[in-house]
């Protein structure tokens, strides 16, 4: 996808409070315009290369000591002519440079127009547009991987080869439709069935994927359960070295869930402690109770807390959830003195591999949802197929298929408001 694009946009690029900071420009100007604040002529000058100098205000007054990048199209991250100006960090100094550049024509970049501009003349697809906020965000190694991965293009290509097999076998059914009175057929229907069931079983895998994709990229949830006074709230201090929850000896302290995160072996824990869980007629301690039931009905791990004497509380969790049994105040597990809290760190970080370099890991809402309509499109294709259905209805839903699976790297998205969405979660100068 080729846009062409008029105007020149400038921003900071870096966050407020470091030694430098930098500028960024992009456009069919964005070298004609810094050149004009900047003490050095670099009109002519070769990509890729750096300029030292001084950056002067209209009245010839200095404003930075800076160097000068400059990228030429379409050697540049957005496709376009474009420079960086690398200042010192001074909110002053960054504000006073956007503010001569703007000065000379330029327009103030909106949030990840630098990133849409580069989606926009085909540096890369939606999908690894959305990889760099992702990118940017990721604050854990798997998050860090899994962007990474995405940025590198290995979905893009993973949805390229589905898509050019089915592409292939909806243009032959297609293709009978126009010799549909000589009664032909092009497409091989057992060839067109096995490769469904191969594109299917792809496309289930990448949808299943996202539960513990977006378990990975925004921590995953651990809910801490049990009747009260286990040492529930114990255990979060203990996993997350702080004092953060209450620990009282008095029944039904927690009211509420207390969530904070944890890092371990690269993965974020949302840890959340919850109230004991036990039959009560106090009003407020029974809507504690219920935010614990749901909070565990909701956790990817579940830490079932009990001691010696005292029965674990009844609890309905789905196949999907793990459940960790922890019997505290006995020789193997102490959450007051930390015994045995090694053993349950190896234990919950076991519990959410990470993904191996060049997974497919989907972690993406908006994938993931056109992800479900494609699957189902073709749940309905290999219906028809071993219904007999006729070859224009079937490929209907090929093509329908084929839809949902181009929204995802932005081939078939055309919308200024759909794309303005996307973007709009993107930092300023990316």
């Amino acid at each position: 996808m080729t846009k062409l694009i008029s105007d020149t946009i400038c921003a900071v690029a870096t966050p407020t409070g470091g030694a430098l900071g930098v500028v960024r420009t992009s456009g069919p100007k964005a070298i004609e315009l810094t050149n004009l604040i900047f003490s050095r002529d670099i009109s002519q000058a070769a990509a890729g290369t750096l300029h030292h100098g001084l950056v002067r205000d209209a009245e010839g007054e200095m404003v930075d000591e800076v160097i000068v990048s400059v990228f030429r199209a379409p050697h540049s991250y957005t496709g376009e002519d474009s420079t960086e100006i690398s200042c010192h960090g001074s909110p002053y100094i960054l504000r006073r440079v956007t503010e001569l550049l703007v000065a000379q024509g330029a327009r103030l970049a909106g949030p990840g127009e630098f990133t849409q501009r580069a989606f926009l003349n085909g540096k890369m697809d939606l999908s690894q547009a959305e990889a760099v906020a992702d990118l940017i965000a990721a604050d854990t190694q798997a998050a860090h991987r899994m962007a990474v991965s995405q940025l590198r293009g290995s979905f893009s290509r993973m949805l390229a080869s589905l898509r050019d097999q089915l592409l292939q076998l909806t243009s032959l059914l297609e293709l009978e439709l126009d010799f549909s009175d000589q009664d032909v057929e092009f497409a091989d229907r057992s060839k067109l069935t096995s490769l469904c069931s191969e594109a299917e079983a792809t496309i289930e895998r990448l949808v299943n994927s996202f539960s513990s994709g977006n378990a990975l990229k925004r921590g995953v949830p651990v809910a801490i359960v049990g009747a009260p006074n286990v040492g529930k709230s114990t255990l979060l201090n203990a996993l997350l070295c702080d004092e953060r929850a209450i620990v009282s000896p008095e029944q039904g302290t927690t009211r509420d869930t207390v969530e904070e995160v944890a890092v371990l072996g690269g993965i974020a824990f949302r840890f959340i402690d919850t109230a004991g869980l036990r039959h009560t007629n106090e009003p407020v301690e029974q809507m504690g109770i219920e935010r614990a039931r749901r909070a565990a009905a909701a956790a990817r791990i579940v830490l079932m807390m009990s001691e010696p004497g005292v029965p674990e509380p009844e609890l309905q969790l789905s196949p999907e959830q793990t459940l960790i049994h922890i019997v505290n105040k006995t020789p193997q597990f102490q959450a007051l003195t930390g015994v045995g809290l090694d053993e349950l760190r190896r234990q919950l970080i076991s519990c959410i591999p990470l993904p191996a370099e060049g997974d497919t890991v989907v972690t993406n809402l908006r994938h993931y949802e056109a992800l479900t309509l494609a699957l189902a499109d073709l749940r309905r294709v290999s219906h028809s197929l071993s219904q007999g259905i006729p070859s224009d209805l079937v490929a209907l839903d090929l093509r329908q298929c084929l839809h949902h699976l181009a929204e995802i790297t932005g081939s078939e998205i055309n919308s200024d408001e759909v794309l303005g969405t996307i973007f709009s979660h993107f930092c300023i100068g990316k």
